[in-house]
């Protein structure tokens, strides 16, 4: 009776979420004291070649089999091992913005015009083989050129903060989880996380960021600025996608390279932009693709490094519409994010950018924009605002699970191969897309924590969401639409 419900379990499953599953791939919840045991069973009882791993939380592993054609009765049975409580499959998780074109009628226009020749590459350069190098490179002093093109920086107040407080500690460190940070970048590269345990030289004389040992014994080799959870690597590099790939099946612009510039691009470097907090550093988790999407078991993952690693501040701009409350995927993500929390580490997201990019309420839509909407404490959850502080279209809102409104539309930030931008492509005469989004609200929510947390060293997880969200600048267009009532205010936040 026991296979015969999980059968049955799993087929439900299986035609409920048929187009979000990762194939052959999937998450176990074992009891943590049996997590060994299970592991070992597992082993035993899978087809020869399939892949267990320990996730790391919550007694969660990751199944991935080798029967590439479909799950075996043998292989329910391994599931079915004494001490395991659940399993269903992992899951796809995407990013929020998705820019590709779903009319036919323009598709076949831009198709026309890159056969003629008339749209550039997005295609960002390679990084470089050994991730500490450049471990410096902005250099230069003066003003950031572009900071004029920054209007949510001005609207922040963010010149008035610094002026007080200083633009942050190096101490403090922002995980981007995303598609991966261009380490190499001028306006980024001083600040990126250099991981203490994987620089300098070994006893052997060796340099430690290139020696091929797990020299700080996290699990991870030569883990410079971070690690790519998607490619299974030590360059969690920003992969970018041709304007084909974007625009006819969805891909990276540089993503996470725009996203880390509104965290802690550099101040007074004579280059570009600046970013909420540029001091403080930035460690770079990729999980998402070059085609914008992961799963839930790399995400857990990379969470649970940055928590590892030291992260105070966990910035996420990504998410699905929607989730199973019952499937094991969605308990498996709030299971780390609940890690992050008993360790004191914010968990920034946002709050996603609607159906067909119309915004709605994860207060009360049967899709809410997840994470965002969970109801973990230590999640802030982030809605877009334009220039004249209105709801951006595309933003979704929640009374009760929205917490405040930050700057998501046409924001200015660095992009991949030490370029700047507020606009991912535009093709005249035929359409334009710039870089709006709650992906582009959350860094600079982020960025406010981090320089919080400059001032504040000792807050609590709790304590910086309290002066998030009590500081900001009240306004009619978000008085019923967040919990907070207001958008973010780095000028007031920092006078607490």
């Amino acid at each position: 009776m026991r296979l015969l419900s999980l059968l049955i379990g799993l087929s439900l499953t299986w035609q409920a979420h048929a187009s979000s599953e990762v194939r052959n791939d999937y998450l176990v919840k074992a009891d943590p004291s049996a997590v060994a045991e299970v592991i070992s069973n597992l082993k035993e009882r899978l087809p020869k070649g399939s892949q267990v791993s320990d996730l790391g939380v919550a007694g969660w592993i990751r199944v991935q089999l080798s029967d590439t054609m479909m799950m075996t009765f043998s292989s329910v049975n391994a599931f079915s091992a004494p001490g395991i409580k659940t399993f269903g499959p992992n899951r796809v998780i995407k990013l929020w913005n998705n820019w590709s074109v779903k009319s036919p009628e323009m598709r076949a226009k831009i198709m026309a015009r890159i056969q003629e020749g008339g749209l550039p590459d997005l295609g960002g350069p390679v990084p470089p083989d050994n991730p500490a190098i450049p471990t410096t490179g902005s250099g230069g002093s003066g003003a950031d050129p572009n900071y004029s093109n920054q209007w949510g920086m001005n609207q922040l107040g963010v010149k008035d903060a610094w002026a007080a407080n200083g633009k942050g500690s190096d101490q403090v460190v922002v995980a981007v989880i995303d598609t991966g940070v261009d380490y190499t970048h001028e306006d980024l590269v001083d600040n990126m996380w250099r991981n203490p345990g994987e620089t300098g030289v070994d006893t052997n004389g060796r340099d430690k960021a290139s020696n091929g040992v797990d020299d700080d014994g996290n699990g991870f080799v030569d883990d410079v600025v971070g690690w790519d959870f998607a490619s299974k690597d030590n360059k969690p590099y920003d992969f970018t996608t041709s304007v084909w790939d974007m625009l006819f099946g969805g891909g990276n612009p540089g993503h996470g390279t725009h996203c880390a510039g509104n965290v802690a691009a550099r101040a007074d470097n004579g280059k570009g932009v600046v970013g909420v907090a540029p001091n403080v550093k930035i460690m770079a988790i990729r999980f998402l693709t070059e085609k914008g999407q992961g799963t839930t078991a790399d995400a857990v993952e990379a969470v649970k490094y940055g928590v590892d690693n030291g992260a105070n501040v966990l910035s996420n701009s990504w998410g699905s519409e929607g989730d199973d409350p019952n499937d094991p995927a969605t308990q498996a993500l709030k299971d780390v994010i609940q890690y992050a929390e008993s360790h004191n580490v914010l968990f920034v997201a946002a709050a996603g950018n609607g159906h067909q990019g119309n915004g709605y309420d994860n207060d009360s839509d049967s899709r809410p924009g997840v994470p965002a909407s969970y109801s973990n404490e230590n999640i802030v959850s982030v809605a877009a605002i334009d220039e004249g502080a209105n709801l951006g279209s595309f933003s979704n809102w929640g009374a009760r699970t929205v917490d405040l409104g930050a700057p998501g539309v046409k924001v200015f930030s660095t992009m991949v191969g030490n370029k700047y931008s507020d606009t991912v492509i535009d093709i005249p005469g035929m359409m334009t897309a710039t870089w709006d989004g709650t992906s582009m609200a959350a860094p600079h929510v982020s960025g406010a924590a981090a320089l919080y947390i400059s001032k504040h060293p000792g807050a609590s997880y709790k304590e910086v969401k309290s002066a998030l969200l009590s500081s900001v600048r009240r306004t009619s267009q978000l008085s019923s639409k967040t919990v907070s009532g207001g958008q973010l205010d780095v000028r007031a936040l920092m006078q607490r």
